[in-house]
């Protein structure tokens, strides 16, 4: 039997054929196959686990010892141009495949329960399995060239699911706005691309790191252009892991389902961008300056998202800021020169935060029940409370979510989380200053949420705050989570979910809470997997001396901001809208706003461009059109006066043509 490694191709291929066969099905036999919902379910949850089973056994096999597995093909040669496709298996790859599988697995499953009464239950999950198709073909890319394929096939996946409740008005303008906002990202992917390949004549990451600072070294490039294309190929991963400022379309993403919603941020999208930054650190480290400025654009990110994080109403827009500034401290590690300590935080962050998606969704499922399907009364965190009683593993679960991101140990959160402090406070003292007080406001906010969902009396019941909130919105009813408009309350209080959908969050909690072992500082089992050698002098240079006063002031920050939270919203010992956006209320709207960078972004681009249009449409009916019309015009009145000499009168003429020689001498006279 072949290793797995050779078979690793097979991974995105199974998801793909299944998409591909219900897809086909879908579109020739539409009602029967969306008869046939649990059996498709089944065939596709199937299929992306014969790829989890896969992915398994190659990532056994990597940390046996395995080496890299690479096998490529000529797809299209010119002369001597070879463009090369295939696959590429290595240590950072096996553990993205584990991870994405597993991810999807668990979010299918969950999927079942959740979008049972959903129309689009089958295409649903069609657009799962392609969507974990892409970003399994993107992981085991070996060259840029077809990471782009990929990373493309990721963002069109990204656009079907963020609207696919297209006929509701908010699901499709976030599909818009995700759609425009990577564009952008990625027309920058691919200029890059385009400009390290004519630089160094390879699309491999290795060869163009080599060929790159040979380039510089002998004179055959500036330094600043080279820094130029890496940045270039850095706005797409800007774009897909939501930084500053291309972060502005995550938080809209909140528009589709949940389910999506946790595997776009735990998983496959935003991940996308984080993978590609540690897939080029050969080409970023040899320029410093590549390396500054990710630090920096992280550390804007992570701040910014916990500031805004901090006065969202809506359960999942809170979630989703968070998974913005988080994503900020897996760049600042990959600015301060540190993958493996930012692809240990992607993989903490990953179980924690599908968990708390997850959670959230079973919350919103469950507010149905009484408030109705309306998404600005069943996710809005004032109509909630005392969900504990109702949703003992819900709520359990989402707290344990709540302790591993706000960094307490032994949890998850604190390993990775840690380790990016450590190295940042080595290379930029302010950038981790940052991130050190931006670490109190994740666990305040954590908390925060914490509370207003699951503890106190619950406030579902309470119809004037309703009517209140439908009035902000300038609403009366509308189509809800579950795309529907005939779901109205039924239920006095709300009921834990289904066993679909609990028992991935059971599951999601054990790696949440133990995970972080694999990343112990003083013997860390990730780091030797991904960079042995990394590993090994981490151990040798680690000081106890070093990491318990780096640790401590992590974990007492954290501590602070659960303790601020437990005051304002457990005890109501402290009342934040007096203390603090009473007495600075500017500062309150500023993040109340989020920075104030939608309207901006609304006055420059979308009201801009609208204007531009205008002004090219002016100039197209008044210029353009006007040129048009005035050569008609002169052709027309130039036949009117021309048809009076067609007398058919032979004399006239000639007497034409005298005229005409007698004028021409005249002329040649005049100018001799």
């Amino acid at each position: 039997m072949p290793p797995a490694a050779e078979l690793a191709w097979l991974i995105p291929v199974l998801p793909l054929a299944g998409a591909c066969l219900v897809g086909l099905g879908l579109i020739s036999f539409n009602r029967t196959i969306n008869r046939l919902r649990k059996p498709v379910a089944l065939l596709l949850i199937t299929c992306v686990g014969a790829a989890a089973v896969l992915s398994y056994a190659v990532l056994a096999e990597q940390l046996a010892g395995a080496g890299p597995t690479e096998v490529l093909f000529n797809w299209a040669s010119a002369g001597s141009f070879n463009l090369q496709m295939g696959f590429r298996v290595d240590a950072l790859g096996a553990v993205m495949l584990s991870l994405v599988t597993t991810i999807a697995v668990l979010v299918m499953v969950y999927s079942d329960g959740y979008m049972a009464h959903d129309k689009g239950y089958v295409r649903f999950f069609t657009y799962l399995a392609l969507f974990s198709s892409s970003m399994l073909g993107l992981v085991i890319s070996p060259n840029l060239l077809e990471i782009y394929v990929f990373w493309e096939l990721v963002g069109m996946c990204s656009y079907l699911l963020v609207g696919f409740w297209y006929d509701r008005d908010g699901a499709a303008n976030a599909a818009q706005k995700a759609f425009v906002v990577n564009r952008v990202g990625d027309f920058g992917l691919l200029l890059g691309i385009l400009g390290l390949f004519w630089a160094t004549g390879s699309f491999g990451f290795e060869e163009i790191g080599a060929r790159l600072s040979e380039a510089v070294a002998d004179g055959s490039l500036s330094n600043g252009a080279a820094v130029l294309l890496c940045l270039l190929v850095f706005m797409g991963p800007m774009a897909k892991s939501a930084q500053f400022p291309l972060h502005v379309w995550l938080p809209d993403a909140m528009e589709g389902p949940t389910p999506i919603s946790a595997l776009i941020h735990a998983a496959t999208m935003v991940a996308a961008g984080v993978f590609l930054v540690a897939r080029l650190q050969p080409v970023y480290v040899p320029f410093p300056e590549v390396q500054t400025v990710i630090a920096v654009v992280g550390t804007i990110t992570l701040v910014l998202g916990a500031s805004i994080a901090l006065t969202q109403q809506d359960l999942k827009k809170g979630l989703a800021y968070s998974t913005v500034s988080q994503l900020g401290y897996m760049m600042l590690a990959m600015g301060c020169g540190a993958p493996v300590a930012g692809m240990f935080h992607l993989v903490t962050h990953a179980f924690f935060k599908a968990m708390l998606f997850l959670g959230s969704g079973s919350v919103i499922h469950a507010m149905e029940e009484v408030v109705g399907h309306e998404p600005v009364l069943a996710q809005d965190m004032r109509l909630m409370g005392g969900l504990r009683r109702y949703m003992p593993v819900t709520a359990t679960t989402f707290f344990i979510g709540c302790v591993a991101i706000s960094g307490i140990p032994p949890l998850a959160g604190f390993w990775s989380k840690d380790e990016i402090l450590g190295v940042a406070f080595g290379h930029f003292p302010l950038l981790w200053a940052a991130g050190f007080a931006t670490a109190g406001l994740t666990a305040f906010y954590m908390f925060r949420l914490y509370f207003l969902t699951f503890e106190g009396s619950f406030r579902g019941t309470d119809k004037a705050v309703q009517a209140q909130l439908l009035a902000a919105a300038g609403k009366g009813s509308s189509s809800g989570e579950h795309g529907d408009d005939h779901g109205h309350a039924h239920a006095e209080h709300p009921h834990e979910s289904g066993w679909q959908m609990a028992a991935p969050l059971v599951v999601l909690a054990v790696p949440s809470v133990l995970i972080g072992l694999l990343g112990t500082p003083w013997n860390s089992r990730f780091a030797a997997l991904l960079d042995p050698r990394e590993a090994a002098e981490a151990a040798e240079h680690f000081s106890w001396g070093e990491f318990l006063p780096l640790a401590g002031a992590s974990v007492g920050i954290s501590l602070l901001g659960i303790s601020v939270a437990v005051l304002a919203y457990a005890l109501h010992k402290l009342d934040l809208s007096t203390a603090v956006a009473a007495r600075f209320p500017a500062v309150n709207a500023f993040l109340a706003n989020k920075w104030y960078l939608d309207a901006i972004n609304d006055k420059l681009f979308v009201q801009g461009s609208r204007k531009l249009a205008r002004q090219v449409l002016e100039v197209d009916s008044k210029v353009v059109d006007g040129v048009v019309n005035l050569t008609g015009l002169v052709t027309l009145g130039s036949g009117e006066g021309l048809k009076y000499f067609e007398t058919g009168r032979a004399q006239f003429y000639a007497l034409i043509v005298f005229g005409g020689v007698i004028a021409l001498v005249v002329l040649f006279g005049v100018l001799g």
